[in-house]
């Protein structure tokens, strides 16, 4: 597997991009420490419109205190029951502060209306499946039309690099509070690669298909919060165990590269599919975050 980096753009006004998700031919771009879901034309990345999520005062020196953010890190499109699309977006969870979701219904392809989501009692019930001494770290989200896919970051560890399943029409009955009944929940644990003998952790994803792809991140800190140098990113294809099988997968990722053969030092945040190019060729799509309030788009060609 191959993963080259064909262009790179920066977005401009757009503080710490953290997920992607593309729906027609409109990219849809989060931020952790941003009050607003952002636009893009997916092949020109020509800036569009923005939606708010929530009204927040600390947003003047254009991004959010880390110790107050919101931390969205997850963002999935679904298509819901009475056929309702729309995006999925949530925090990560690992502080109180970040466990607020949104739900944003597009209509004739505009975001426009936002409803905010309650994830108190459904990350109370992911943090009783982590190991001892892991904190929960979500930073993303797929959905395939059973399941909803969360992943579990855990830096500089690699036995917390889990992948939460749940089944899809339950969690949004859950989310929607039309049922008290928390969804069953399963987990998977995949072993990633390492960067200078630092293990990478997961930090984008996206099902397009029938294939889920992810992408991961390697940065040389311990802490969930606290940010570290980034050593590399990775992306590439998970394989999902049958319904109850237990195994730790070994994951074949691709260590982003430019076209001379220098790895990318960039940290890679979101991933979205933009078009097949052949039958083992695919453009992405990726956001990254440098952790100084600056974003950028990477489009990458990934062969297999």
């Amino acid at each position: 597997m191959q993963a080259l980096i064909r262009r790179e753009a920066v977005l401009p006004d757009l503080p710490s991009a953290s997920g992607i998700e593309i729906v027609g031919e409109t990219a849809y771009v989060i931020g952790d420490d941003a009050p607003f879901l952002y636009q893009f034309n997916a092949g020109t990345l020509a800036a569009g419109a923005r939606t708010t999520l929530f009204e927040t005062a600390h947003f003047s020196s254009g991004r959010i205190p880390k110790d107050i953010k919101r931390d969205l890190e997850c963002m999935t499109s679904l298509t819901v029951s009475g056929g309702e699309t729309g995006l999925l977006v949530l925090g990560s969870g690992a502080t109180a502060a970040r466990e607020q979701g949104f739900w944003v219904p597009l209509r004739a392809g505009h975001a426009e209306t936002v409803y905010p989501l309650s994830l108190s009692g459904l990350y109370a019930a992911l943090r009783e499946r982590l190991p001892a001494g892991i904190l929960l770290n979500l930073e993303a989200a797929a959905a395939t039309p059973d399941e909803l896919l969360l992943f579990q970051r855990t830096v500089g560890m690699s036995t917390g690099n889990l992948l939460f399943r749940l089944p899809l029409a339950a969690t949004w009955a859950y989310l929607q509070r039309h049922t008290t009944q928390l969804p069953a929940i399963s987990q998977q644990l995949f072993e990633l690669p390492m960067v200078e003998k630092k293990p990478a952790g997961f930090s984008g994803a996206s099902w397009q298909n029938g294939r889920l792809l992810v992408t991961a991140s390697v940065e040389d800190t311990q802490d969930a919060v606290l940010d570290g140098a980034v050593l590399g990113s990775f992306v590439g294809e998970l394989t999902l165990l049958p319904p109850g099988k237990q195994a730790v997968l070994p994951v074949s990722l691709a260590l982003l590269q430019w076209p001379d053969g220098r790895a990318y030092r960039g940290k890679v945040e979101g991933v979205a599919v933009y078009r097949q190019l052949q039958a083992r060729q695919l453009e992405l799509l990726l956001v990254t975050d440098d952790d100084a309030g600056g974003s950028t788009a990477v489009v990458v060609e990934l062969n297999w």
